[in-house]
Formats: C-alpha cells, sequence, structure tokens
C-alpha cells in the first residue's frame, strides 16, 4: 500500500538521511519541508498543510538543538522544541496520521548509575532538556497516536556535528583537550533513521504514544570517542583528557546518558550496530 510522508527538518542531520532511504522507493510519496516551506511554528500554517496535502505518517526531525544558546533563548528554544510539536501533534490526531518526534538524552539529569530505561523519570537540568521533555508531554496530551523516540550524541554526513569538528580540528591543531567524565553512545543519524522507517512500516501501538531508547551499541566518553575519531580517520592530533570543569559550558551537561535499547530491540527485531563500526562507514564517506 503506498503511504505518503512528511518530514519536518528535512534539512537536518537526520532529514537527510531519512531521504537518502527514502529516494526511489515507489511505495511512498515523501513531503520535504523545512522552515522555508513550512513553519511548524505557525499553527495555521500545519493545519493548511495537512488540509492540502493528506497523510500517512508524520516525522518531525526538526528542533532547536543549540543546546548553550537555549539558556539565554529560552522562548525559541521552546517555540520550536514544545509548541511546533504540539501543533503537528494536534494535526496528526485530527487528520489521524502516525507521528513520529524524536527528543534527547538531555531530558535525564545524569545522575543514574545504570542505563536509562523508558520508565525512569526525566530530570532535564538545561533550558534545552527541558524544552524537550515538555515537547514530549505536549504530543502525550494531543490524543495522537505516534512513537517518541529518545536519542543521543547525533552525527552523520551532514551538517554540524561533533564528528566533523573533530576531524577539522584534529587536521589543524597539534593537540586537543576534551572531557572524559561525559558518558553515553553516539548514534549515527542513518541508523536512527532506518529505525525510524521499520517502526512506520508496522507501528506497534495503536492507540496512544509509545516512548522508545535509541543508540548505537556501545558505551564510551568524549575523549575516547575523539581518539577513535582520529584513529580510524589517521590523523596524528594528540587528545588531552580533562574534567567537565575544566571547560565550562553555559548549559549542564548530562554525565552520564546512556539509553537501555532493550525495549526498541525486542518491539521491532532491530540489528543496531555497535557505534564504531558506524563511525568507519561515515568518516570513510567523509575522508573520501
Amino acid at each position: 500500500m503506498r503511504r505518503t510522508i512528511l518530514i519536518t527538518g528535512a534539512n537536518g542531520q537526520l532529514g537527510r538521511c531519512l531521504q537518502d532511504l527514502l529516494r526511489g522507493q515507489d511505495d511512498c510519496q515523501v513531503y520535504c519541508t523545512d522552515i522555508d516551506t513550512l513553519d511548524i511554528c505557525q499553527e495555521e500554517q500545519v493545519k493548511r498543510f495537512l488540509e492540502a496535502h493528506p497523510v500517512d505518517i508524520i516525522i518531525n526531525a526538526a528542533a532547536y538543538t543549540a543546546v548553550d544558546k537555549a539558556e539565554d533563548d529560552v522562548e525559541m528554544a521552546y517555540r520550536i522544541n514544545r509548541d511546533a510539536v504540539a501543533n503537528l501533534s494536534q494535526a496528526a490526531a485530527k487528520h489521524h496520521a502516525f507521528l513520529v518526534h524524536v527528543s534527547t538524552d538531555y531530558v535525564f539529569d545524569g545522575l543514574s548509575n545504570r542505563p536509562y530505561t523508558e520508565l525512569d523519570t526525566p530530570r532535564p537540568m538545561s533550558v534545552y532538556g527541558s524544552s524537550k521533555l515538555a515537547g514530549e508531554e505536549a504530543m502525550r496530551e494531543s490524543g495522537c497516536q505516534g512513537v517518541i523516540i529518545r536519542t543521543s550524541w547525533l552525527y552523520s554526513e551532514y551538517g554540524h556535528n561533533f564528528v566533523k569538528t573533530m576531524l577539522k580540528l584534529g587536521a589543524e591543531r597539534e593537540t586537543l583537550s576534551v572531557v572524559y567524565d561525559q558518558i553515553g553512545a553516539p548514534t549515527y543519524a542513518g541508523d536512527l533513521a532506518k529505525a525510524i522507517l521499520t517502526i512506520c512500516q508496522e507501528p506497534k501501538n495503536q492507540k496512544g504514544v509509545e516512548l522508545y531508547h535509541f543508540a548505537n551499541e556501545g558505551c564510551i566518553c568524549w575523549f575516547e570517542f575523539t581518539k577513535a575519531i582520529f584513529e580510524i580517520a589517521g590523523i596524528r592530533c594528540a587528545v588531552k583528557a580533562i574534567l567537565t570543569s575544566e571547560y565550562p559550558t553555559k548549559a549542564q551537561r548530562p554525565a552520564y546518558s546512556l539509553f537501555n535499547l532493550n525495549k526498541i530491540k525486542k518491539d521491532y527485531g532491530l540489528d543496531i550496530p555497535y557505534w564504531r563500526e558506524s563511525l568507519k562507514v561515515i568518516i570513510s564517506k567523509l575522508c573520501e
């Protein structure tokens, strides 16, 4: 059966990876939008778009992700991460569309000593994390059907991200200092995109909103992740491990944000790649 899909934030990392996977699929009609074609912060624009373009699935890949800037730009962070999600959720409920919304590890305080499950209570420590949690709550309250997928440390061959920044700095400098006391799992946006499309093919929940955690397999700190990037890319920049307190930022980062992936693997039979394998693929593409 032919499906019609709307991707918001289509020019971002996840949006472009979704487009790559959907390109050439005859069983899908895909609308790819960004702020220049659909401002999801404007409720009327969302209403008019879905009235003119009926869709079966909405994938919201749009987000305000400038974590430190959000501490001062509070209103805009909430407009994009909460109000826009509410607009999409209400429209999805009205038009009986299945909504996939992407959230973040920043909804947690990072004080856990074990991987976070979907049942753990969120406690965001930043404006960014609070605004993303507010978006989750808006979606649940809307009455729509869909899934929320929390992810962490997203990177890809597209846009601005940690891997591309480290490749650039590593080629320019002899040494770099990187924090070693923040633990989590990098996530290749292409792997997340595959998981999202798997969910869209056969949603498990018939009513309400289901919550999942998704990241690449494995556990690492930013310092070790940087060393792996340089090793795979053949960059000879020295990496020094430092404490988070030695690299102060406006927004507080979770010190530990590893996810328990059992639920999404069980429900959808996903074989999630180990972080290093996906990193090799992307560095190969970026270094071509």
